[in-house]
């Protein structure tokens, strides 16, 4: 019994939070979302002109400037209103912040779970269990190098954090139009993938 609670815990959990990312990136809250967006695009930009070192000191500094000067405001404002509030972030350094075992135990699965799933997926690809999956992959990477080429890593990081932010809107508007030209495409893709199997011998695949 207790067991299921606690997975149902998880999974109100894990929802709650999917349902705050989701409205974060299709703008429910104007406000909450500009300030994600712009202080994430901000992070990434000084990263481009500074080292992550020189970005993390200065972003410490900036937030150890902010919290010294309030200590100091309040300090003084107490004592020339002769008022015993205490601690102004009293609240904050009581609260809890540590991970439960369970927690750890979570995430811990989680990226085991990821981590062997991607090593089966490699695996796959690269001792060809499926040829046309391997061409398919084969493409890819080819056509990484040039992206690659013309951006950095941290350019194709904006550009996704970007993408992010505007696709999803974008989709929401324009969700039958999008979905039309993408049925094209794949029929498209499908046509040309069945082509190439039907060419190159031990490509088609089983019958389930």
């Amino acid at each position: 019994m207790q067991a299921t609670a606690d997975q149902t815990k998880k999974e109100s959990s894990w929802s709650s939070w999917k349902g705050q990312a989701i409205d974060l990136l299709y703008w429910r809250n104007v406000k909450q979302s500009g300030a994600v967006f712009s202080s994430v695009l901000l992070l990434l930009f000084s990263l481009t002109q500074f080292s992550v070192v020189s970005v993390g000191a200065y972003l410490a500094l900036a937030a150890l400037s902010a919290t010294i000067s309030f200590r100091i405001y309040k300090s003084v404002l107490q004592a020339v209103q002769k008022t015993d509030e205490g601690h102004p972030f009293k609240a904050y350094l009581e609260m809890e912040i540590a991970l439960s075992q369970d927690q750890i135990t979570k995430y811990a699965d989680k990226i085991l779970l990821y981590t062997n799933t991607c090593m089966k997926e490699l695996r796959r690809l690269f001792l060809v269990q499926d040829l046309v999956d391997s061409l398919k992959f084969a493409v890819l990477m080819w056509l990484l190098t040039y992206v690659g080429a013309l951006f950095n890593g941290l350019t194709l990081l904006i550009l996704v954090v970007v993408s992010m932010f505007t696709m999803p809107v974008v989709y929401e508007k324009h969700q039958a139009q999008i979905d039309q030209y993408v049925g094209l495409i794949r029929t498209q893709v499908n046509s040309v993938v069945g082509k190439i199997q039907a060419k190159i011998p031990g490509t088609k695949r089983k019958e389930e």
